[in-house]
């Protein structure tokens, strides 16, 4: 069994900074990619960035130069370090994990965490 549980959302005014966190645990085998998706009151989800093991990470258009995804893969955990927060992104940020598990180490399986709210306002 995996669970993925996300953490560090807040209230914050405009400009302001958050670190996000997104942590697997369970039987897990190998985490291949991990990804963060945010979905705004009334508005479908939407992928912010993503990174694959080993691999390089990718960003929204409307985060790059803002936003920094990492992975430590020691403790099954990616980040996201938000920077220059504006309103627009107010939003549940949620974490998604493709992840082999001991049970089946060849066969890989999508795990979405519960969400965190993140909102920037004044």
């Amino acid at each position: 069994q995996v669970q993925v549980v996300e953490s560090g959302g807040d209230s914050v005014q405009p400009g302001g900074s958050l670190r996000l966190s997104c942590a697997a645990s369970g039987s897990i085998f190998n985490i291949y990619a991990m990804t963060w998706y945010r979905q705004a009151p009334g508005k479908q989800r939407k992928l912010v960035a993503g990174i694959v093991r080993g691999g390089r990470p990718n960003y929204a258009d409307s985060v790059k130069g803002r936003f920094t995804i990492s992975r430590d893969n020691a403790k099954n955990t990616m980040y996201l370090e938000m920077n220059s927060l504006k309103p627009e992104d107010t939003a549940v940020y949620y974490c998604n994990a493709l992840i082999a598990t001991t049970q089946a180490p060849s066969r890989e399986e999508v795990y979405w965490g519960q969400g965190t709210q993140v909102t920037v306002s004044s």
